[in-house]
């Protein structure tokens, strides 16, 4: 699957945004505004202005919102989340080359809030993987104690963990130690 390089940023951001909600093992990662803060510059996310309380807010209802589409049981639903997030974030498709990047499209309004540009550019990508007929890449690590978000980009689509040497490696050592265990019985 060729995916152009703007998207698989957009893609890396909204599957990193989606892994800040608080699971049973950890808390919000988007905890406070600092955290919010941290999160805009480690995504190095373009035209944002002087971050608030109302935008981590509305990072966090954008959060759930590309969360559901991970979790949508068909594309039907995945494109109606998506056309609900992207129509709310008041596209405004536009081609930009800026700090050093070649030329590519935003999807957000110039002087859009964070939220706005989250749902636009990470909603937009997310409607290229669901146009693709490829929205069951979108996965969430099945390891029991994980259940991370990831885009599965792998050739044949047999990804399972968010990460293969932690979630996967995990398994595959206590199934090893299992079976080893039972022939020693």
């Amino acid at each position: 699957m060729l995916i152009p390089h703007d998207t698989r940023i957009a893609l890396d951001t909204v599957v990193d945004l989606v892994n800040t909600a608080p699971q049973s093992d950890r808390d919000d990662a988007l905890g406070d505004l600092q955290s919010l803060h941290t999160f805009v510059r480690a995504h190095d996310i373009s035209d944002v202005g002087e971050l608030d309380d109302h935008d981590l807010r509305a990072v966090r209802e954008v959060r759930a919102k590309f969360a559901a589409v991970f979790a949508a049981p068909d594309a039907r639903i995945a494109a109606t989340l998506i056309n609900q997030l992207v129509a709310a974030a008041g596209t405004t498709p536009q081609l930009t080359d800026h700090d050093g990047y070649d030329w590519h499209v935003h999807y957000f309004a110039p002087g859009a809030s964070v939220a706005d540009h989250l749902g636009a550019d990470c909603g937009m990508a997310l409607a290229f993987i669901v146009v693709a007929g490829e929205q069951e890449r979108l996965r969430r690590c099945e390891a029991p104690d994980c259940g991370r978000a990831f885009v599965d980009l792998s050739r044949n689509r047999s990804r399972r963990y968010c990460d293969s040497r932690t979630c996967g490696n995990r398994l595959h050592v206590a199934a090893y130690r299992a079976r080893r265990k039972e022939a020693a019985d």
